[in-house]
């Protein structure tokens, strides 16, 4: 193809999708704009549309499709959050498109069918995530059959010292504080609760193809080693940057290592890195999640996916405790529970759920 690839951007106006459009702004002689879509701050959309010259723009959920398989769409970068990102990375890939995934839903409901249209990682299908990212290169030029097992790395949140006795009464503003990255409000709740972490395991083994009993979680607080991979021999190979998601945005757009607008590690800089396992007494949720995904019931991942949107949202809104998002989690599991669902049944779990773990007398 001549000239730049062009992007459409599904979830402009949140954090990854501002910060992709500062990795495209510094490489326009490869990348160019031309589709943006957002479920919310819709004047900042229609801002961003005219500052860009972007005439294919479409709001909330009903247009994602069209806009994801335009003519005049090269790369789609699937940035909305929730399930409402499944149905465009799959006709995306149907259409011949290739995806960036900045969306952990897509694949922790919906893993079998991306996988299937994909194939799994690679120019057709590339991960956001800086942990994937990592791990993607980590892998290049290894032989499968030469790694024993992987470790995604977890900060462990704005909580990971606070007295368990205390979590109770863990607050809204207290839960949006990341030590470390800048996120929107609803992963940021999900790295406070880990739930986010149980969700990259799941992403991993889509992505990868690898088993759950090789995949790892490993607390390192300072978020400058992204993954690892241990060989049969006892290497590893890890990959280590400043936390910064332009650097793994640019990565997966690009398809190539290229100047980055995001800060350099200094290796001569005095500091500690710290290691160690994941609390699961600290972290139910988290243990809710992998319990869902290793028993193979596809539908029960969707079940914990939407009680997981509620919870937060509850969370948030002063309805639930901290405390109780992580049961809420464990029912939808329950009500979820059924065989490997097709893209209408993944549709129809995820309504029912939410609708059972609303509170008395709301609705979606």
């Amino acid at each position: 193809m001549n000239g730049p690839t062009r992007v459409a951007i599904l979830g402009a106006t949140g954090s990854i999708g501002q910060q992709a459009l500062e990795v495209i702004a510094a490489h326009p002689d490869r990348l160019v704009v031309t589709a943006l879509a957002a479920r919310s701050r819709l004047d900042a959309l229609s801002g961003l549309a005219a500052k860009l010259n972007v005439t294919r723009v479409a709001s909330g959920d009903d247009d994602l499709v069209a806009l994801a398989t335009a003519e005049d769409v090269d790369l789609v970068l699937v940035a909305t959050p929730g399930i409402a990102g499944l149905r465009p990375t799959l006709a995306a890939l149907a259409a011949g498109k290739d995806v960036a995934l900045a969306n952990k839903e897509v694949l922790v409901v919906g893993g079998h069918l991306v996988r299937a249209a994909s194939g799994g990682v690679g120019k057709r299908l590339r991960p956001v995530d800086s942990e994937h990212c990592a791990l993607w290169q980590c892998l290049q030029g290894v032989d499968p059959a030469n790694v024993r097992r992987v470790a995604v790395t977890a900060s462990g949140g704005p909580f990971r010292a606070r007295s368990l006795a205390t979590f109770a009464s863990i607050t809204a503003d207290e839960a949006l504080r990341h030590p470390t990255w800048r996120m929107g409000p609803k992963v940021t709740v999900d790295s406070a609760t880990l739930a986010n972490k149980g969700y990259e395991v799941v992403e991993t083994h889509w992505l990868y193809g690898l088993p759950y009993d090789r995949i790892e979680v490993v607390l390192h607080p300072e978020s400058v080693v992204h993954a690892m991979v241990e060989l049969v021999d006892g290497s590893i190979v890890a990959q280590l940057a400043e936390p910064d998601m332009r650097l793994p945005i640019q990565y997966a757009l690009l398809w190539e290592h290229r100047p980055s607008p995001a800060p350099r590690f200094e290796w001569t800089r005095k500091r500690e890195l710290h290691f160690g396992e994941v609390d699961v007494e600290r972290y139910p949720c988290f243990a809710h999640v992998l319990a869902a995904a290793r028993s193979g019931d596809q539908g029960a991942m969707v079940g914990v996916s939407a009680a997981d949107e509620i919870a937060v949202a509850r969370f948030l809104a002063g309805e639930i405790k901290y405390t109780e998002i992580a049961g809420l989690l464990r029912r939808g599991a329950e009500l979820g529970a059924g065989n490997a669902p097709t893209l209408d049944d993944i549709v129809r779990i995820d309504e029912r759920v939410k609708r059972e773990l609303q509170p008395a007398g709301v609705s979606d």
